[in-house]
């Protein structure tokens, strides 16, 4: 009887509020302050979607990339804007000032770096996302479910049914969680508690050997970034020489990790990569796997891109092994296609990983009953507490379009790679510079009789002026000591024509540039 009497003051309460006006204040908001205010600011985002809508249906018709004008310079550098301008205002200085000008990767022929291109459906998932606005620590509601229900689908497509994970903004933050656990884990097996004492040697303890983890001189520059934040200190990356076909050398692994352990330091972890920056290689994971099983050993893959290749059937056996991880990152906004930032480490011991992170606090302690029913999973999985709805754009699209047909993006990337370095191959002034197991590609305009330090200057300015020209972003690295154009296509939007355009680039400049330095044919 109490709580029914309880139930009908508080129905009663919420009447009268539902009936209190607004209008009738001088306190401000940020909403629209009236229905004819509300009416415009409709009519203002049914603009906005439909100039962002036309982007994307336009894009052929833009340049890949454009150089921004000093005035857009000068306008983007305007001191803080104190009164009112207004949305309508505001949102014409971006049409103006920002839209033209981004670095080009939603567009067609966006080589460059892994980026990612987005699509319309997760533009608009991210717009619900936002308007929906939920905090994303946990808690008891649908949003969280919904990251749940992502991850576990994550977890049985990658082989780590069952494993526990968390949505972060990019691969860096996902492997260097990894890498936490990993040390976790390791300090836990030696009775360090290193959440409590750090990786320090307090004088109250016995003097210990340095932490140490491995990967190739492939990896990604995340694992120093890693290393220096936990206090590890760069040192303690250890670096493993590769073999010509850029994969981690297994011997080389195994001597350093023996030669370590002799000198008293405490090795805890090797990474494997599913997809290396620089030419898509994919070290033997397997291997690695039955090394760390063997040497008792943390075992991350960081497939940053590369994981998605598992999905294939025909591409699985160059990425097996993720299976056998007891971790794993990966990014959705680059081959999943997704719009920045949706990242995903995995976990295969859901216990480790939250003995890892979480740290209760009676401001956030678990209820049976509200809104904070069922605790904060996502936030004691990670170093946020606050996170957006990352999810959504992701479980939206998967729905949508299904896994089969991300699938097919995936081989469709790969395809159009292979038909690149047919093309570089059958051309007489053409040179691949590595093998390109995956999606990327690495070339250079080489005709014969040419020295290498030549040729870097040749092909320098062969990849700046396909970039300034807008026909194409390709980007660069070095290989060997030698200058490579490289090609890293995760682009649903490129087509076999995209390639031809491309190569055509390439092969014009390249014969243009030789022909400026007195070293060949001018253009015909």
């Amino acid at each position: 009887m109490f709580f029914q009497e309880s139930r009908n003051a508080r129905d009663a309460d919420l009447n009268q509020y539902k009936m209190t006006s607004p209008g009738n204040s001088s306190e401000e908001t940020f909403d629209p302050a009236s229905p004819e205010e509300w009416q415009g600011f409709r009519a203002l985002s049914h603009r906005m979607v439909d100039d962002m809508l036309t982007h994307l249906e336009k894009l052929r018709e833009q340049p890949a990339w454009r150089e921004m004008p000093a005035s857009v310079r000068k306008a983007l550098a305007e001191p803080i804007p104190r009164a009112v301008m207004g949305a309508e205002a505001a949102y014409l200085d971006f049409v103006q000032n920002v839209l033209p000008y981004p670095d080009g990767n939603l567009h067609p022929r966006f080589f460059g770096w892994v980026k990612g291109n987005g699509t319309p459906l997760g533009m608009m998932a991210d717009m619900l996302a936002s308007g929906l606005n939920p905090h994303m620590a946990g808690f008891n509601q649908a949003p969280a479910l919904v990251e749940q229900q992502l991850i576990d689908w994550l977890a049985e497509l990658l082989g780590m049914p069952g494993a526990s994970g968390v949505l972060v903004t990019g691969g860096t933050m996902a492997s260097t969680l990894a890498i936490g656990v990993a040390r976790f884990a390791k300090a836990r097996e030696l009775n360090i508690d290193v959440r409590e004492d750090g990786v320090q040697t307090w004088p109250d303890e016995a003097q210990r050997g340095p932490l140490v983890f491995y990967g190739s001189s492939e990896t990604h520059g995340w694992a120093r970034k890693a290393a220096e934040f936990m206090g590890l200190g760069n040192r303690a990356f250890r670096r493993v020489q590769v073999d010509a076909d850029y994969t981690m050398n297994m011997t080389a692994l195994a001597e350093m990790v023996a030669a370590d352990r002799a000198a008293g330091l405490i090795p805890f972890c090797v990474v494997g990569t599913a997809g290396t920056v620089n030419t898509g290689a994919s070290d033997d994971l397997t291997a690695i796997a039955e090394f760390c099983r063997r040497e008792n050993l943390w075992f991350h893959v960081d497939g940053a891109f590369g994981a998605l290749a598992y999905l294939s059937d025909s591409l699985r056996p160059q990425v097996a092994g993720i299976e056998q991880a007891d971790s794993l990152g990966f990014d959705l906004h680059k081959w999943g296609d997704l719009p920045f930032e949706c990242a995903c480490v995995l976990v295969r011991d859901p216990e480790v990983h939250m003995a890892t992170y979480a740290a209760p606090a009676s401001y956030l302690a678990a209820a049976t009953r509200g809104v904070i029913a069922g605790g904060l999973p996502f936030a004691d999985r990670g170093i946020d507490l606050t996170r957006g709805f990352k999810a959504l754009k992701a479980w939206l699209s998967l729905k949508a379009d299904g896994v089969d047909k991300l699938v097919r993006m995936v081989e469709q990337n790969v395809a159009q790679i292979r038909y690149l370095t047919e093309l570089v191959e059958a051309h007489p002034d053409l040179e691949l510079l590595a093998p390109a197991p995956l999606n990327i590609a690495c070339l250079r305009y080489a005709p014969a009789g040419i020295a290498d330090e030549v040729l870097d200057a040749i092909n320098t300015e062969v990849l700046l002026r396909i970039q300034e020209s807008g026909l194409a972003v390709p980007s660069s690295t070095v290989l060997n000591g030698r200058f490579a154009i490289r090609v890293a296509n995760v682009n649903h939007r490129a087509r076999m024509s995209d390639i031809d355009v491309l190569i055509d680039a390439v092969v014009r400049f390249g014969r243009e540039v030789a022909s400026e330095m007195k070293l060949g044919p001018s253009v015909a």
